[in-house]
């Protein structure tokens, strides 16, 4: 039987690398290559197909019509030739993912649905490091991380996971003693608990209670969000969390402090370089948990 003539691969990859990377630049870094060999191998796969895939401005390349319909084309048939390619290799070879991920979050979110990712990729194995400061590891020791923060470093590829509201979470004698409405004295004379990585939530928490000069008799700073909550389920003051880490505690000796909305400053994100996406154990990753909604 006829063997049907493949386009020229490296020409494909280029091809698909400056469309997923958004720009020629980041592709040719990526592939080491100059501007001119990336353009080169693009043109290759234009004589090929007979098709303008790009507009070439001042050393830009903008995706056209036909180049769009080509990718859309050819994308789907480029992962199942990796699935099929991954399914023939050594089944005892392990893919590892070093991931950076706050505690809390993986205690939360990430663990009650890692089972559901490992039937789906058994040879995935995650290797957790809970650390601070993760994104400035992401390259380095660590292929992603998820981070908590307002907006990630432009210079990473970044999902938004979530969008929050801050709560003032307290025991419940701390909340009875406090009442229903916010009182100056009152909260003046109170220890606040606030996470390291989320100061600016106390501010819009104050300003949202129309306070925003609220000085309490002290702030406690923490690292961790599972010890925070645990030192407001001990009265030792008012946690100033976010509302998805009090509904997912589901801790009966924690009460919300006041019935007010308060839009966070903060989300979680999933954050890597862009070109690791490329690599298997990310790929997987990244394309689970845009679909898991952790």
């Amino acid at each position: 039987m006829a063997v049907r003539r493949l386009p020229p691969l490296r020409a494909l990859e280029a091809f698909v690398r400056v469309v997923r990377l958004g720009s020629a630049k980041a592709a040719s870094s990526e592939l080491g290559l100059s501007p001119s060999a990336l353009s080169r191998r693009v043109a290759a796969l234009e004589d090929f197909t007979g098709k303008r895939l790009f507009t070439r401005q001042h050393q830009a390349m903008k995706l056209t019509d036909e180049g769009m319909a080509f990718y859309n084309a050819v994308s789907p048939k480029l992962e199942e030739l990796a699935e099929a390619v991954e399914a023939q290799v050594d089944p005892g070879r392990v893919l590892r993912l070093h991931l950076g991920v706050p505690s809390l979050f993986g205690g939360q979110r990430l663990f009650p649905k890692l089972p559901e990712l490992r039937k789906l990729h058994p040879r995935l194995h995650i290797d957790i490091d809970t650390s601070p400061h993760s994104d400035t590891r992401v390259g380095d020791t660590l292929d992603a991380a998820i981070i908590m923060a307002k907006e990630p470093d432009p210079s990473f590829h970044a999902v938004q996971l979530d969008h929050n509201k801050v709560y003032a979470i307290t025991s419940h004698q701390i909340a009875a003693e406090m009442g229903k409405t916010p009182d100056p004295a009152k909260l003046a004379r109170q220890t606040f608990l606030i996470h390291h990585d989320l100061p600016d939530s106390f501010d819009a928490w104050k300003a949202a209670i129309g306070m925003p000069r609220l000085q309490p008799a002290a702030i406690d700073h923490f690292d961790s969000g599972q010890l925070i909550l645990e030192a407001a389920a001990q009265g030792l003051g008012i946690a100033i969390m976010h509302d998805d880490h009090f509904n997912r505690r589901q801790d009966e000796r924690l009460a919300r402090l006041f019935n007010i909305d308060v839009e966070s400053p903060y989300s979680y994100w999933f954050i890597c370089r862009p070109r690791d996406l490329e690599a298997r154990p990310v790929k997987i990753f990244h394309e689970w948990i845009v679909k898991a909604g952790l």
